[in-house]
């Protein structure tokens, strides 16, 4: 076959590049485009790098070449899914980005219980394939976020108390290497790669494709779920009440719990509107049989402003948030995991509920219990199996001008709460916080993981993450 050279865009005047737009079936986008900002921008507006160029892959052979192409040209690296990384960490200043975004096929094996999706997918993607099918695997809990950022990083959602982790059920990846090859990685091949893919981010390669075990859930993918809501000042007792009820659940209902302001929409009423609250989100996977016993506890309890429980499929609960925050808001996070929710966070929490600044801000709990804690910590790269929470704070508005008022408050609501903590966060949610909050993301694991990398990627190619340095000292 003959490759024929073509134009270089406006703008593209360093001439290897047109050797990189010869041998691409995607699109090569540089600062003069009219797309370019379209294309930098990522989830978390707060962020705002100005790459080099991008390029939207649509194969792996244009993967391939840009990891090349960005190699020999000693370029960094960058790598975005579905943007959705706390940090902005899939767009760099003078980087080359490689944009999986276009990669967005899926394929259920309903007979097998499995699904192949390729990196550019959301999850959003992936239950719209697999729902079909009354099946879904454990993912987080808003459809707009990326398959690979989530997955690398471990995948806490609905399904985790069930079926565990979304890596505890990866079950193969496609992965184009630092030096430009291709392998795939499984139980039975490349092993090590494997376990550290399960949980330890993008440092040890790029995934093209991920192919998960799926589960049935509820009746044909219809679940039962939905907010909880209570009066903010309601918040200690009801936090008490659901760090005990929690591990004595069935495994088929989760909840995760938050402080957030009531938002100003349908389905929540209109007297609501605007109120602080304390609020669970509930997911019931099981039998439809089974539902008024299993969800008597929940629906009984206390005071709530509003109980909003109702038969849907899993995808619209999995996607019922993602229209309170869409792309393009100010973000800022800060993270812990903590092995329970004692008196003394409590008050903390308490504190800096009354104190949300915004009525996007809030505060997450999310579950590690159940199948999630039973995996041994050194069973994948992802190390918090104690049968607590990840918890989040974040800091959420559209004004750029609330960046400053919306941070503080995260930082010093986290800094009362941090002693309170396990000591190290969910690596997706964290920020740029420094090689010590990395090391404390994966404890024990952190070691095991160095080496890895030091035999995947020596030189640390793959670095604009939360970087896992190679045990060289690359």
């Amino acid at each position: 076959m003959t490759i024929t050279e073509q134009t270089p865009p406006a703008g593209v005047t360093n001439p290897p590049y047109g050797e990189l737009i010869a041998i691409l079936r995607g699109d090569l986008i540089t600062p003069a485009d009219p797309v370019y900002d379209e294309a930098r921008a990522v989830y978390n507006a707060m962020i705002d790098k100005r790459p080099a160029a991008i390029v939207r892959c649509r194969d792996v052979a244009d993967v391939i070449a840009c990891v090349r192409f960005g190699r020999a040209n000693d370029l960094e690296i960058a790598v975005r899914g579905g943007g959705h990384s706390a940090g902005g960490l899939g767009v760099w200043d003078g980087a080359l980005v490689i944009d999986l975004s276009l990669l967005r096929s899926t394929t259920v094996n309903p007979h097998h219980h499995t699904v192949r999706v390729d990196a550019g997918c959301t999850w959003g993607d992936v239950d719209h394939a697999s729902v079909a099918f009354g099946m879904a695997t454990p993912s987080g809990f808003l459809a707009s976020t990326g398959v690979g950022g989530l997955t690398l990083g471990g995948g806490i959602g609905y399904l985790s108390r069930r079926f565990g982790l979304t890596v505890d059920n990866l079950l193969a990846a496609d992965v184009v290497l630092a030096d430009g090859t291709f392998v795939t990685a499984n139980e039975n091949s490349h092993r090590d790669l494997f376990w550290a893919l399960r949980g330890g981010g993008g440092n040890f390669g790029i995934i093209t494709s991920f192919t998960f075990r799926c589960h049935d859930i509820g009746e044909g993918g219809t679940i039962i779920g939905g907010p909880v809501l209570y009066d903010l000042a309601d918040t200690a007792e009801v936090m008490r009440w659901y760090r005990e009820l929690l591990p004595s659940l069935p495994e088929e209902l989760s909840g995760w719990i938050a402080l957030l302001t009531i938002p100003p929409a349908a389905p929540f009423p209109e007297e609501l509107w605007g109120r602080k609250s304390c609020g669970i989100v509930w997911c019931y996977t099981g039998s439809h049989a089974r539902a008024d016993e299993v969800l008597e506890p929940i629906k009984t309890y206390g005071s709530p402003l509003l109980v909003g429980l109702g038969v849907m499929p899993f995808n619209v609960l999995q996607s019922a948030f993602d229209g309170l925050y869409p792309a393009g808001l100010q973000w800022y996070w800060r993270a812990d995991f903590c092995n329970e929710i004692s008196d003394a966070a409590i008050d903390v929490h308490c504190k800096y509920g009354e104190r949300l600044p915004t009525g996007h801000s809030t505060m997450h709990l999310y579950p590690i219990d159940g199948a999630a804690s039973r995996v041994p910590d050194d069973a994948t790269a992802f190390a918090y199996r104690d049968g607590g929470w990840a918890g989040v704070i974040v800091g959420v508005d559209p004004d750029p001008a609330n960046a400053g008022v919306i941070s503080r408050w995260a930082r010093d609501y986290w800094e009362e709460l941090h002693p309170t903590s396990a000591g190290g966060a969910y690596v997706n949610f964290l920020m740029e916080e420094g090689q010590d909050r990395v090391k404390a993301a994966y404890r024990g694991n952190y070691d095991r993981l160095a080496q890895v990398k030091n035999r995947y990627d020596p030189d640390n190619v793959l670095h604009i993450n939360q970087n896992i340095r190679p045990a060289n000292g690359s």
